[in-house]
């Protein structure tokens, strides 16, 4: 159920017309403006005006968004205190669709398809990168992706985090960490401030999300999931799922930027763009599908057969993705 609606007001000049999201900081709206015409604005719930952490949160979001320009990034046009004292935050309308659910309905994706994604995200990152910016909520359904043009855009820097932010100034305290468990890199289980090879990984995980459809980790519970990914290597590509193999050159390029420390990983974001596109581009040979089970002998019992990863892993994250939205 929805928990505020404020369609058919007016904000500071921008008169929203339908609600179109909502997590439980923030509801987004898309707008109409005299000057800027369709926008998309996200106002803080006014449970929070007064919540000192939240609306720091949600300027510094704004902020971002404004240091960082890149055609790949959702445009910040505007934010501040509306008259009504609601805290606003106008971003550029973005076509096509969340990034998330193109990929439910048409995944697994082609392969260059998906190297194609992945440059466009990986420039964006960078771009945040070189502003001292890392992104710390980098997943499928924080991208806005138009099939017919190709286009990527990123959004959503709500807990991105400053490089050059001391201590004092951090907004997540010690011991917690920010961001979706399915998509987080391993080090920032720990609620330290992470660097930018916590995004690489979760890029390397969006792409194996849409190559596969399935996810590295398939824990069962929270619980289980956080245990493994402190643990535990993750899934092989070519292991996914049953049916799906690619090229060893592809695999080894996804399984490098998913390596635990981020010392095994690539240099930067855009050299695991630069080293998935070549993988694509001249594949190597497939990386060898699972033996078949020796025959059985004669007279020997049944033996069950294994759950189908689609329900380990598809399932799993449809159940989970509710558990660790904003």
């Amino acid at each position: 159920m929805s928990i505020e609606s404020l369609v058919g007001q007016t904000l500071a000049g921008y008169t929203l017309r339908a609600k179109v999201g909502e997590g439980g900081t923030s509801t987004v709206y898309r707008a109409e403006h005299p000057e800027h015409a369709t926008v998309a604005v996200k106002v803080l719930r006014e449970k929070l005006r007064h919540d000192k952490t939240a609306v720091q949160r949600f300027l510094r979001e704004a902020q971002f968004g404004k240091r960082v320009v890149h055609p790949n990034i959702v445009r910040t046009i505007d934010f501040g205190q509306a008259e009504n004292e609601r805290y606003y935050l106008a971003i550029d309308w973005a076509a096509g669709e969340l990034l998330e659910k193109y990929a439910e309905k048409n995944g697994p994706l082609p392969s260059a398809e998906v190297a194609e994604i992945i440059r466009q995200l990986c420039a964006a990152v960078q771009a945040a990168h070189d502003a001292g910016i890392v992104h710390r909520d980098l997943k499928p359904e924080n991208v806005m992706y138009d099939p017919t043009s190709h286009h990527v855009m990123l959004l959503d820097f709500g807990i991105a985090a400053d490089t050059d932010a001391s201590p004092d100034q951090r907004l997540t305290r010690a011991g917690f960490f920010v961001g979706t468990l399915m998509y987080v890199a391993p080090e920032a289980l720990s609620g330290e401030l992470v660097g930018p090879a916590a995004d690489q990984y979760s890029l390397a995980t969006i792409a194996y999300f849409l190559l596969t459809g399935a996810l590295p980790y398939v824990g069962k519970t929270p619980r289980e999931l956080f245990s493994q990914l402190l643990t535990q290597p993750p899934t092989s590509l070519s292991s996914a799922k049953p049916g799906l193999q690619f090229p060893q050159t592809v695999e080894t390029v996804v399984m490098k930027a998913l390596a635990k420390a981020p010392k095994d990983r690539y240099p930067g974001v855009t050299q695991f763009a630069a080293a998935l596109g070549d993988a694509v581009a001249n594949p190597g040979e497939m990386v060898a599908a699972p033996a078949a089970a020796a025959p059985k002998p004669a007279g020997a019992p049944p033996v069950a057969a294994p759950a189908a990863d689609d329900e380990k892993s598809g399932g799993l994250f449809g159940k989970m993705k509710g558990l660790f939205k904003r």
